[in-house]
């Protein structure tokens, strides 16, 4: 008897731990895809402001650290003029000629936050490494803040 409720119980935990870890790739999935849909066709290659606001929260800012040790911020809707006065400019893409790409190196969720990390790549060029953290609101996941660390070029 003890052993045939120790079985099931075994049992029901591993089918618990499946159905989580399923969940888990669901999860991925939709961040990847907001990530590929808003910020990388969306605010990089196209300048769509429809597609950026799907998947970006209005608070969202870009950090970065500046001379010494000073920081700055950038709000979405200063990048999105930035991204459109690119096209406006003539550039392919909004902000070069170059389509822009991603490469997903991981993604961390904990309940309804995430954080992505990701290779940035304009062409074939490696530029930056992003930390894009996310939140998600009810059923969508939206981007709510970014870091960078760019590349350094070698200099031969």
């Amino acid at each position: 008897m003890k052993k045939t409720f120790l079985v099931s119980v075994i049992t029901l935990l591993s089918i618990s731990a499946l159905f989580a870890q399923d969940e888990q790739v669901n999860e991925k999935e939709l961040i990847k895809q907001v990530i590929q849909t808003s910020y990388v066709d969306g605010l990089c290659n196209n300048a769509d402001e429809d597609a950026i606001n799907n998947g970006f929260h209005p608070g969202f800012e870009l950090l970065s650290a500046g001379k010494g040790n000073t920081m700055w911020k950038l709000p979405i809707y200063n990048w999105i003029d930035i991204a459109k006065e690119g096209k406006d400019k003539g550039n392919k893409y909004s902000f070069q000629d170059e389509l822009t790409t991603v490469k997903f190196l991981f993604i961390d969720i904990a309940g309804n936050v995430a954080v992505a990390k990701i290779e940035f790549y304009e062409g074939e060029e490696l530029n930056y490494i992003d930390f894009l953290s996310l939140i998600k609101f009810k059923d969508t996941w939206k981007i709510v803040s970014k870091i960078a660390h760019r590349v350094e070029k070698d200099s031969k």
